[in-house]
């Protein structure tokens, strides 16, 4: 049997993130996938600028930016003509808080290249052709069963095993939630001759609505994003002839202009959320745990940044920094983001929320969390809770400050206590744009945990969050 610390179930984007954040800590974490390899298709192309500060601190980022590229505007047609163009984002600017400003469009199945790429370079592994069937718990961990009859045992198992979880289905964790389409939908991804790739193609419903159909070249690729709607009750052919079919009766296009039908799915637009995040020393994270509309791209972001928010806490557990009591935050903290960014999807895919600010994600926070503490008397800029922005401090790039496993601890126009011993970056000068003075520490996932005018409670409050050599 094998033995290890963490069990991830499942490779998509969500075991990946999590694999990479456990290896970088010298965790022994193993991610195993039913599948023979990696997801193929396109399905979450869009990269939100929060997940981009994440993959920032992963060490992906370049990669990722180089693989993709912005969002184009969509182009309508109708009657073979084209008749008009909208924006898909409300514009922003980058600043010095904020430097991935706006969406980036990455095909799924890059994404999860790069991602695996990286945990190949830092030792991490992936077993592909392993399928989980059930698990056992005891009072010492988990024991997973593989359908070839063999197991793996671990401390601690986090599901991340997609929508149709066969871990959360083991523990018996219901998952709560409602249609959001009832209409079926199409996704695929095709190479086509004779269309553009400047414009987000975009051929309007002609009936009820039920026949939209939308191209979208995905950036870095040769290919196009297929995604239709189809009548209610309709069966949907995600066959190559039936793809091909599809294009030549909803646009201007023949079906020869298809020259490959690369991947296809079908699925139907629905909102859910796993009653609890973790049970025992097990947890849910990404589709397992929440499971979204594709409309307003909010998806794979919060699933890697639940694998963000549940890295740094295994890691204090497994190596002992921290009780197992930490991992009670991880569902405090992240399934009412979850079910606030469920709300979100669902209302862009109804048209009543642009894709805007709240989109980007870079407002979420936790200043409600057990983990957080506000004692400044007169607190300015950012408070305990929020997400750390980027910034300048005596030279000093904050997210180059940030970037890696480690605590951080920014002293702003205030003096900065004895660390010795701690380990934890310390970086003090002058406070930046959107900051306050004062003692801030800042959490390995870039949240500000603690905030205070003097080091008074710091040491106290650091322990309790899982940093044990604190000041």
């Amino acid at each position: 049997m094998v033995t290890t610390d963490v069990v991830i179930v499942g490779a998509g984007p969500t075991g990946l993130a999590l694999g990479i954040d456990l290896a970088r800590r010298g965790v022994a974490a193993l991610v195993v996938e039913k599948a023979a390899g990696l997801f193929p298709g396109s399905r979450g192309k869009g990269i939100q600028p929060r997940t981009m500060e994440v993959f920032d601190d992963l060490g992906v980022v370049d990669a990722i930016r180089a693989a993709g590229g912005p969002y184009p505007t969509q182009l309508f047609w109708r009657d073979g003509r084209p008749a008009g163009e909208h924006r898909m984002f409300d514009p922003a600017e980058a600043g010095e808080d904020s430097p991935y400003p706006e969406p980036w469009m990455v095909p799924q199945w890059r994404t999860q290249e790069i991602l695996a790429g990286r945990l190949a370079e830092l030792g991490g592994r992936i077993a592909f052709g392993h399928e989980v069937t059930g698990l056992t718990r005891d009072d010492d961990g988990v024991t997973l069963s593989l359908a070839d009859g063999t197991a793996l045992r671990a401390r601690y198992a986090v599901a991340a095993d997609g929508g149709r979880s066969t871990v959360r289905r083991a523990l018996g964790v219901p998952m709560t939630g409602e249609s959001v389409d009832p209409y079926p939908m199409l996704v695929a991804d095709v190479r086509i001759t004779g269309l553009g790739r400047d414009h987000w193609h975009v051929f309007p419903p002609r009936g009820d609505g039920a026949d939209f159909l939308a191209l979208s070249p995905l950036a870095g690729t040769d290919d196009f994003q297929v995604s239709a709607r189809f009548p209610e009750g309709d069966a949907v052919d995600v066959s190559a002839d039936g793809v091909r079919a599809l294009i030549a009766d909803r646009s201007h296009l023949a079906a020869e202009d298809v020259t490959e039908v690369r991947w296809a799915s079908d699925f139907r637009p629905r909102a859910a959320l796993a009653d609890r995040f973790r049970d025992g020393r097990v947890l849910l994270a990404g589709d397992a745990a929440h499971v979204h509309s594709p409309a307003g791209g909010q998806g794979l972001n919060t699933s890697v940044q639940d694998a963000y928010n549940l890295g740094w806490k295994l890691a204090a557990v497994v190596s002992g920094e921290a009780p197992a009591a930490l991992l009670d935050s991880y569902e405090e903290e992240r399934r009412p983001i979850a079910a606030g960014v469920l709300g979100l999807s669902t209302g862009v895919h109804h048209g009543q929320v642009r894709r805007g600010a709240a989109t980007r994600q870079l407002g979420l926070g936790y200043r409600d969390s057990s983990l957080t503490r506000e004692t400044r008397r007169a607190p300015a800029g950012v408070r305990a809770g929020d997400r750390a922005p980027d910034g300048t401090v005596a030279g000093v790039r904050l997210f180059d400050a940030f970037r890696g496993p480690h605590w951080t601890l920014l002293a702003l126009d205030t003096p900065a206590p004895d660390l010795a011993g701690a380990p934890v970056r310390v970086v003090t000068g002058a406070a930046p744009a959107g900051y306050g003075p004062g003692l801030l520490l800042v959490r390995p996932d870039g949240y500000l945990a603690w905030a205070g005018d003097t080091a008074e409670g710091l040491a106290a409050h650091a322990a309790g969050a899982g940093l044990r050599a604190a000041p």
